[in-house]
């Protein structure tokens, strides 16, 4: 063979993966359901949790959702619904992987909080849609089905109040309450 023809087959050579104990990017294990529902639940932003949501992705968990029960979806204009998804996710799957106790429903509902407060804070808006966040915390604490916290109903008045104010301030001011 002429020293020609193997130059011209090198880049062709090179081009070919190397050997699989060689790669630092092989393919790891899939995740049991449990591992990704926690990390869709706790270890991923929203809007990525939203675009797996949208995807079913992957099938085998537990995407299906009221939005926010009995609660408006997306009061005076907040875009709460994404976070009432994540939130439905996982009671629902935590509840399908019997590991729903009271330890995980405190946990899920913090994060449905954060969820909650980063839609605030994401979308510009300020204290009252803050208040309401809050409202809507202590609403699924006081009020959820399973093992609700008896504290929670008296912060829950007292977040409604605080809410209240919020909106009586910003009207008496001739401000919008909704972006106050």
């Amino acid at each position: 063979m002429k020293f020609s023809t193997l130059i011209a087959f090198l880049p062709a050579v090179s081009a070919l993966p190397s050997a699989p104990e060689a790669r630092s990017d092989v393919i790891e294990a899939r995740a049991t359901k449990k591992e990704t529902t926690d990390k869709y639940l706790f270890s991923i932003t929203l809007p990525k949790f939203t675009s797996y949501r949208k995807a079913k992705n992957p099938s085998t968990l537990i995407w299906t959702s009221d939005g926010c029960s009995k609660s408006p979806d997306n009061p005076n204009g907040y875009p709460f619904t994404p976070a009432c998804h994540r939130h439905d996710f996982g009671y629902r799957n935590y509840k399908n992987q019997d590991r729903f106790s009271d330890a995980n429903k405190k946990k899920i509902d913090q994060n449905f909080k954060d969820d909650l407060v980063f839609q605030c804070t994401n979308n510009g808006y300020g204290a009252t849609c803050k208040a309401l966040a809050q409202v809507y915390y202590l609403a699924v604490r006081a009020f959820g089905r399973v093992a609700g916290d008896s504290s929670a109903a008296a912060e829950y008045e007292a977040a409604l109040a605080t809410y209240e104010a919020l909106v009586a301030e910003a009207i008496e001011k001739g401000e919008d309450p909704t972006w106050y």
